[in-house]
């Protein structure tokens, strides 16, 4: 049985357009991923991340509002289908709020992939926007 994971995380002080861009610009992203990161701002267009151990295929893009890809790690079974992993961007005063849902995660990786998304992206993305050092997990 897959997963859901559901994620809120506050970025105080920060737009929308500078979270999406770290996340959908290759030189950022891979600045905060800590390894090689291939994406570009185009639906259709396949990603990589943590130099392949992470892909899948941008489906849906808003600039600055919304991401929706299909995901999966080089270490899930063939047979598992690509989750579907997507990131809401909502502006709340000065404030930007990311809301992560990833979905039809394989039951034996959420664990792992619900402290990723905050080890090797949200707190190296406040560490980043906060001027410091950013500091992750080994992959």
């Amino acid at each position: 049985m897959a997963k859901t994971i559901v994620q809120k995380v506050v970025f105080k002080n920060i737009t929308p357009k500078a979270l999406y861009d770290l996340y959908m610009d290759a030189k950022l992203h891979s600045l905060i991923a800590g390894g090689p990161v291939k994406i570009t701002n185009k639906a259709g267009t396949d990603f990589s991340a943590h130099g392949g151990y992470i892909s899948g295929k941008n489906i849906h893009l808003v600039k600055d509002e919304l991401i929706v890809q299909t995901w999966r790690a080089v270490d899930w079974d063939k047979k598992e289908p690509d989750s579907v992993f997507t990131i809401r961007l909502e502006k709340k005063g000065k404030d930007t709020i990311l809301h992560a849902i990833h979905a039809a995660v394989p039951d034996k990786a959420a664990a792992g992939v619900d402290k990723g998304w905050n080890d090797h992206y949200w707190k190296p993305w406040k560490q980043h926007l906060a001027g410091k050092p950013i500091t992750r997990p080994k992959m």
